[in-house]
Order: structure tokens, then sequence, then C-alpha cells
């Protein structure tokens, strides 16, 4: 049996194929040569072919699989019956800040959204439908500032189609960029929507050509396959024809779900309200949910008490593609939960009672031991030293550029070595140069041609390019700080004394006692002190009350304990447990 299974749809790029062999894309392209396919890095090539190019490599310990063919996304792993129906496409708008993402969503809906998000940035997950020629698109609205980025993955992973906003007359950008990758993670397909069109620095031309030469989107009108729209956001210039083009897209991915089934979908929304309790925003992706149901959402659960659409209306049930507001949950679940329809609340209270004893697990395995800590404390210093290269415009720039680097205070752990620099774009050289000392190249007003990206993405070399000489030097901080040993935080939760034990087995105790500080909760770590002495460090794993299971039993309070002890310990009455909580912290400099 082959020790490495590559899944892939009906094509993958030259590039990614060498990536998932492990192999030099020059061999792969050179194989491809020799079988008369001429390539390049970025070129598809199909199932049957990458197959063959696998077998004429001699790769036996590789076995290529082609992954089921379905009209849904990765995310979803609903099957889809012969009666599934055809369902609204699901879209996510997304780009850089100010580049008009949520004003175009204004245009779209013909309602002020700006104006709700705090200094015009969305600040969360919103969603919306709309209406065009008599057929219904899901928009959802994700967040457009840097400290939202896991949201907006989020919001990519969610989608069929995503449009992405660029400024007419600011181009491509870093959340620009951001928004592309995360939507070919989510294997959605792209309309771009250049906004700002109305401008007169406006350069929609340049922004195809970022677009195509950089980042691999090339225009239909040039011959490639990503479709791209001028639309201004203030005017409503070509709104109405982006929206009859994302339906096109949508209409050859022949998007369907069933609606003879359970209703499920997911969290994108929940906040509490007073006299409401848990307000949750869910999108439906198959079934039927109406108001009476009981739904399960990651540990928590409840019965559908009012259904609403996003203007607010009382819905009598909503259908796939849907994004509705509901009540009548316990608790709030988190975003990204799924969630879907039980029976009854007694099968719910069982499945949310599952899902939190594994939470407890996942939760209770972040503790650090101090096993577990001294081997990340070695992996951490294992390696201090930052090597990076800099290429600058002018020598000027690269001057101050060096110079900044140099008065980054490391506080004596971090060695900060400038192994190369020079005037002028990045090329070949430096990448070599890079490849073999894991070294990080700054660009500082410069540029990088797709060649030599190729050949540094081919190598694994980091090219970080700036404009700003703050950010570059804020980008080497952060990576020195990746090198520092962390800190090590520990956290007093409580303290119990114990008055018996009921149970000795030969890595576990099961004792009881009283609490007397603080609270005793499972998970966390515990010191035995005898004598005041500490005799050994254990790891608490459930906590009960009267015989219940229990999250937290507070000071003066009785309690039952299982105890998970790292090496032979007897557990005796009057041991005092003082109990804690151990993390690595990530160090900052100065």
């Amino acid at each position: 049996m082959a020790e490495k299974v590559i899944v892939i749809s009906d094509s993958i790029t030259v590039g990614e194929l060498a990536e998932k062999l492990n192999l030099p894309v020059t061999s792969v392209i050179g194989e491809l040569f020799k079988n008369g396919i001429v390539s390049t890095i970025n070129q598809r090539i199909d199932f049957e072919t990458a197959t063959i190019i696998i077998e004429e490599l001699g790769i036996v310990d590789v076995e290529l699989q082609k992954k089921a063919a379905s009209t849904l996304s990765a995310r979803k792993v609903h099957e889809l019956s012969d009666l599934a129906v055809t369902r609204p496409p699901i879209v996510a708008v997304m780009g850089h800040v100010d580049h008009g993402k949520t004003s175009l969503l204004d245009a779209i809906l013909k309602t002020k959204v700006a104006q709700g998000e705090a200094g015009g940035i969305t600040q969360h997950i919103s969603a919306y439908q709309t209406v065009r020629n008599g057929r219904s698109i899901t928009l959802l609205d994700t967040p457009g500032h840097e400290a939202f980025a896991a949201l907006r993955q989020h919001g990519a992973a969610l989608t069929d189609v995503v449009i992405i906003v660029v400024a007419a007359d600011d181009g491509v950008k870093p959340q620009t960029i951001e928004a592309i990758r995360f939507a070919k993670m989510a294997n959605a397909k792209i309309v771009v929507a250049i906004n700002k069109v109305d401008k007169e620095a406006a350069d929609p031309a340049r922004v195809k050509a970022q677009l195509a030469t950089e980042h691999g989107l090339n225009p239909e009108e040039w011959g490639g396959d990503v479709v791209m729209v001028e639309v201004s956001a203030k005017t409503g210039q070509n709104i109405d024809k982006m929206l009859d083009l994302v339906l096109l897209v949508a209409d050859l991915e022949d998007l369907k779900a069933d609606i003879d089934t359970p209703a499920e979908g997911l969290v994108i929304e929940s906040h509490m309200e007073v006299g409401r309790g848990p307000v949750v925003g869910l999108l439906v992706e198959q079934g039927v949910l109406k108001p009476g149901h009981f739904l399960v959402a990651g540990t928590t659960y409840g019965k559908v008490r009012t259904l609403l659409d996003f203007m607010g209306k009382t819905l009598k049930e909503a259908g796939p593609s849907t994004p509705v507001t509901v009540t009548g949950f316990k608790e709030l679940p988190q975003f990204g939960d799924t969630f879907a329809i039980v029976k009854n609340e007694k099968e719910a209270r069982q499945q949310v009672s599952i899902a939190r004893i594994e939470q407890e697990k996942n939760a209770a395995s972040t503790n650090i031991t101090g096993a577990d800590l001294l081997k990340m404390m070695s992996q951490q210093t294992e390696s201090q030293d930052l090597n990076v290269i800099v290429k600058a415009d002018v020598q000027g720039s690269l001057t101050s550029v060096i110079d900044s680097l140099k008065m980054i205070d490391t506080m004596g752990e971090i060695t900060l070595r400038i192994i190369g620099s020079g005037v002028g774009n990045i090329n070949e050289n430096d990448i070599r140069l890079a490849s073999d000392k894991k070294t990080i190249i700054y660009g500082f007003n410069v540029d990088i041609s797709t060649a030599v990206k190729q050949l540094a993405s081919r190598d694994k070399v980091q090219v970080r390019l700036f404009k700003v000489i703050y950010k570059l030097l804020e980008d080497a901080k952060t990576s020195m700080e990746d090198l520092l040993a962390p800190e090590v935080v520990e956290t007093e939760i409580g303290k119990m004394t114990i008055k018996g034990i009921f149970r000795t087995m030969n890595d576990e105790v099961i004792a009881g006692g009283e609490v007397t500080g603080g609270k005793v909760t499972s998970g966390v770590l515990a010191r035995v002190i005898r004598n005041k002495e500490k005799i050994a460090e254990v790891k608490v794993t459930h906590v009960q009350r009267q015989q219940q299971e229990a999250k937290e039993v507070f000071e003066g309070e009785m309690c039952g304990i299982s105890l998970k002890l790292a090496k032979k310990l007897i557990i005796e009455e009057g041991d005092k447990l003082e109990l804690f909580t151990r993390e690595l912290v990530k160090r900052v400099l100065k």
C-alpha cells in the first residue's frame, strides 16, 4: 500500500503537484516535456496526466486519488439525493479596507450598512439576501480589518462565489491578496469587482494587470477565466451586471441542495439581547428550518422560538442558502459551529453532553506538563539567529533600513544577521543565497519578477516587500519574537485538602476533600504538598460534587476528584493540593 495518498479534484497545478511530491518543480516540468507537454509552474494538468507523470518519475510510495465529484464545496459532507433542488448561491464580499466593499453591499441592498459600523469597517459577518430577475442571492459581508483575518477565513469557507472588491484608484493591497488566498483555499469561484471607476485616478487596466501577472487571476477579456466587472458603488454603475455575472457563475456550478432532509448549516453570528436571550444568526445549507425545531450547535442546543429573515421579518420556514436569526438557544454557540436538527430535547441534551466531554478533553490537553514544557523550550532554543537579506531602491534607503534593523533591541537573545544587501530588484542570486540559510528577503520599494517569484516559491524562500519602513521593521521584530523562548506563566486556581482516598490505581487516584481556597476545576494541574514540601505534580481529570459531574467547586465545599499521576505516588489523607494552570506566553521585544 502507498505510504502517501494525494487527493485531487479534476486537475492540479504543476507547482502544487511538485510540492505534494516534495520534488523540484523543474523535475515535474521536465517529465511533462518528455511526454510532449510544454507547461509552466501555474499550468493545470488533469488527473490522468498527473497519474502518468507520477508513474514515469518512478514514485511508488504515492497514490493519486480522485476527489468524488460533488456540487457542494469541500466543507459539506451531505450527499445529495436525486430530489435535490437548485439553491441560491452564497456569495462572500471581501476586499481591502476602504476599497468600498461594504458600500458595494449598500448599493446592492439600497441600505446604509457602512453607517452602522465602527469607523466604516465591518466588524463582524452579516448575511443578507437580494433578488435579481426573480432569483435570490445570499450575500455575506466579511470583516475588512486585519484584526479580523480569522473571521474572514471562515467567511470564505462558507461560500460558493467570492466577490473580491479592488479599488480602481488604489490597486491590489495586502487584504486583497489575503482574500484571493482564502477564496482559493475554499475552492470558491472568484468574481472581481473593480470599484470606484468613477474617480479621476481610476485605472482599471492597471488593476487587471496586477491581478493577472502577480496573482494568477486572468480576466476573461484577456483570454482568462476570471470574471471582472468595472463598477461604482457610488453611482450604481454596472451593479446589476455584476449580479447577473454572479448568477451565471453559479449556474455553471449547478448548485443544489436537499429540502426533504433535516436542516443543517452553520452559525454565522451570536450575541445576547436583553429580553430575548441568545440571538443566533444561522445559514441554512440543507433541509428546511422551522419554528419549534430542536437544534444542536457545538456545545449548546435550543428550540427555535422565533425565526426571522435578515430584515427582521418573521418566517414560517427557511430553506437552503437562507440566512436567518433565531432565538431559543440555551447558551451562545460559537461562530463557525455546525448546527443540525434533532428529534427532541432529550436527544439534544445527549449530543451536547458528548460534545462537552470532548471539549473538556481538548481543553485539558492544552495544559502543559513539565515534560512538555522542557521539550518545547528546547525546541525554541535550537535556532536563535535571524538571517536577512535587504534590497532597496536607492542606497540611502538601504542604509536607513539596515541601520534601523540593527537598532531593534533583541534583549541579547536573538542575533539579527544581515547576510546580504544591495540596491535594485530582488534577483535569482538573492534567492540562491537565501535558500541555503532559511533567510528572509526584505525588499523596500523594489519589485520581484514572476520568474524570480516562482524560484522563491520552489525553494521555499520568504520574500517580503514593503513600501513603508516601519511596517518592514515591525515584520522583522515579529519574526525575531517568534524565535524567543516563551515565557512560562502559572495562574493559581485554588487549594484543596484531601480528606479521604476512595480508590488507587496504577496512574490514577480518586479522592475526596474540601476546597480551602479559590475553586477546583477539571483539566488543571496540581502540586501535592505534604509537610509543607512539594512532593509531586499531578493532573486533575474529573471533579464531582454530590456524585454529579461538576465543572467547578468553590471554597468551603466538598468534592470528589480524580488525579492523573505522572509517576508512582501514594496520595494520603491530609495532603494539600495547590491547583494551577501553566501556559507558554509569547514574549515581545522592546
